[in-house]
This record gives structure tokens, sequence and C-alpha cells, in this order.
């Protein structure tokens, strides 16, 4: 299996390798292929003329080993309904052993059809109707959906800025662990792309074990992290009294969100049990023939590509921070420690929230998410998707640029 090391010479020699078959820059029409990113600008930000930054999908084609296979199982003309491959499982156990020093059995591994069910799911299974769901926020916005639309009661433990840098609020944390059961952490954390330290995470785990806790860690964004940063898989760190469930999967990391198919890893059999029949009671089927076939390509093969990815993601942020400082001082931004999502503070550009939006796309043409769709957190500031052409992150700085020198003028 071509899976790749995630530093060292493995790292630069397969980076080297796919770079001269991998073109990031290659321009991919995506438009008018029912892309949500492209083709619903229109009922999103009420116009078609915006640069589309927003939805965390990126532009990029996918690994070839996952186009091939897709292509191999496409031709075969019976898709019927399917089971998950032992072949599967091991391409995930051997990818998390090897990318993230992670050890997974392979009866822990549930199969589910995207990380947002298995959100609700999680919430259904172990918080009774009125129990409390903590969420960090600002925070993908599917964590507050996961309590408000099962019935749970949304308990804020807010992420507080000290030093430069977003932190858990640990102290808050303590104080409101009584009134929940589950505690849903985002690792690394969308929008603010924190990658968390291992003493973080310890002390995280020390309040969930002292307040009855279980935490679902949603790792998507694992393998998305940059130079310096290092992923640290809040289960690889827990002891068999503790209550972790994370979930995963290749769709971030490898451009295949489409696909849906994600995994849950769950220790305890209890916990398996109790998920089980959660999903049964909804009657969801997360298998399907090409879901499969992507999953393990991705995992099995596509490790030389990421490499490449991540190398080329840099670039970008480079770019970004660079022109905001030479170019948009009023909009600042912290450097990213994970995901290719950006977190813009546009607080000194002086606007409400509904007036940032309507600057960033009627003046800027710039399609972001607005940072108070991550919570009241997340007000004055904008995230930024640079899962994208470097021409197009540097189309958008300059729309940018205009727009604020123009405001200026005003």
């Amino acid at each position: 299996m071509l899976l790749g090391g995630h530093n060292g010479n493995a790292r630069e020699s397969n980076t080297v390798a796919v770079n001269s078959i991998i073109d990031f820059d290659q321009q991919i029409e995506r438009s008018n292929t029912n892309s949500v990113k492209f083709d619903a600008l229109n009922a999103v930000f009420g116009s078609e003329d915006v640069l589309p930054m927003w939805v965390a999908d990126t532009d990029f084609a996918a690994p070839e080993a996952v186009v091939q296979a897709l292509i191999a199982r496409a031709q075969h003309p019976v898709y019927g309904y399917s089971l998950f491959p032992d072949s599967l499982y091991h391409s995930m156990i051997d990818w998390f052993a090897q990318r993230h020093n992670w050890q997974i059995k392979r009866e822990w591994i549930m199969l589910a059809p995207g990380v947002v069910p298995s959100l609700h799911a999680v919430a259904m299974a172990f918080a009774a109707e009125g129990e409390g769901i903590i969420v960090q926020p600002p925070v993908y916005p599917p964590f507050f959906a996961a309590a408000a639309k099962t019935g749970r009661s949304l308990v804020l433990n807010p992420l507080v800025r000290r030093d430069g840098e977003y932190r858990m609020d640990l102290e808050q944390l303590e104080q409101c662990a009584p009134q929940a059961r589950v505690l849903a952490l985002c690792s690394p954390h969308n929008p603010v792309g924190r990658v968390w330290r291992e003493g973080e995470l310890r002390a995280l785990l020390d309040i969930a074990r002292r307040h009855n806790l279980l935490i679902l860690s949603d790792d998507i964004h694992c393998d998305l992290t940059f130079p310096g940063h290092s992923h640290t898989m809040l289960a690889a760190l827990a002891t068999e009294q503790d209550q972790i469930i994370t979930a995963v999967a290749p769709s971030k990391t490898f451009n295949i969100a489409g696909m849906g198919l994600s995994a849950l890893v769950v220790p305890d059999p209890a916990h398996r049990q109790a998920l089980k029949t959660t999903f049964e009671a909804m009657h969801i089927e997360p298998a399907n023939p090409f879901s499969i076939a992507a999953f393990e390509a991705a995992y099995s093969q596509g490790g030389p590509w990421l490499d490449a990815l991540l190398d080329y993601l840099q670039g970008n942020v480079q770019l970004v921070s660079g022109y905001l400082t030479e170019h948009i001082p009023e909009i600042r931004m912290d450097q990213p420690e994970g995901t290719y999502l950006l977190w813009l503070d546009c607080s000194d550009l002086g606007m409400s929230d509904s007036e940032l939006k309507r600057f960033f796309i009627r003046e800027a043409r710039v399609g972001m998410n607005p940072g108070v769709s991550f919570g009241e957190a997340g007000s004055g500031y904008m995230r930024l998707n640079i899962g994208t052409r470097r021409a197009v992150v540097q189309q958008a700085m300059e729309r940018i640029a205009q727009a604020v020198r123009e405001l200026k003028r005003t």
C-alpha cells in the first residue's frame, strides 16, 4: 500500500513523484455539475458574480487512484445492495496506524452515512431528551443542530482568545460539565483552525472523567495539518475508563465529500450497540458501491497525493497571510494550524454582521461563510475556503483589497 509518510524523506520523495503528475493549478469547471459550492451561488448569495469560497469541499481533482477505482466499479453494470469488504476496514486501520500512530481494532469500526448524521445519532443514543450537549463555539453549525434538532439541551463552552490564539476555556467547562452528558469536540477545529495540543486534550479528558462525559471527537480534518503542527487523536490518549467516540472520514482529506461515507471508532461494545440501535431506528444504510470504492482507494493509495496537497495549501496560506499584511491590514488572520479554512477577523471594518455579509457579496464579490453562522462568538469574522487554485485565491484577495480601498474613500 502506498500510504506515504507524513514527515521526512518518505514525504519528500512521494511529493516529488506526485507533483510530476498532479497539477493543483489545473482549472476544473464545476458549474453545472450539481455542485453545492458553485450551482447554489444564487440561492445562497443572491448573485452568480461571486467567487465561491465557502462550503468546505475543494476544487481539486481527487487522487487518480480514487478516480480509477470508481471507473472500475462503474464498469460492472450491477449496482445493487453492497457489503463493506474486509479490505476497506484494513485500509482505514493501516492509514491511522501509519499517519497518526493510532491503533484501531477492526471491531471498533462502525461505518456511517457521514459525520453530521453521526453527530445526531450520538446525541440521541447517549443523551436523553433535555440532557445537555456541550459545544465549543465558534464551531461548525451542525454541532448546534445536533442538540437543537434532537430535543437535547445546548450547553455552550465558548473558546477564548489568549496570547494570540484560540484555546478551550477549561475553567468554564468544569463549571458547565455537570449540566451535560455529551461533549462534541471539533479536532482540528473548524473554523478557527486550531490543532489541539496533547496537553490540552489530556486536560479535557480529565474533566470528562470527573463529570462522566462522553466525548464525540470529530476528527474529519485530522489529515490536514500544516508544518510545525501534529494532530493528536484524542482516543489515542484515552484509557479504558474514558468514553470516547471518534468520527473520521476520507471526505475532506481527498475531496470526496459527496460520497457521504464516514466511520465511527467506538471501543466500548455497549456504545456500539447503542449506536447500532439508533441507526437501525432511522433505517439508515451507509453502504453504496461507489462510496465503498472511493473510501478504500483513498486510504490505501492516497498518501502521496495528500502530501503534495498539503504543500500546495501551505502556499495558499502564505499568499493570503502576506497579502493581508501588505494590502489589507484592516483584516487580520491567525496562522492556521490545520484545515483549508481561514478565519478572518474583519472587526476593524466597523460593520455589523449583516453589513459585513453584504459587503463581501456586493462589493468584494467573494462568497464566504459569515462568522456569525458559527455562533455569536463568530461575530465580526468571515470564513474563507482556500481549497482552490492559487490564481483564484489571488483574485479573491485583489477583489477584497479593492473593495476595502473603495470603502475607505466613502
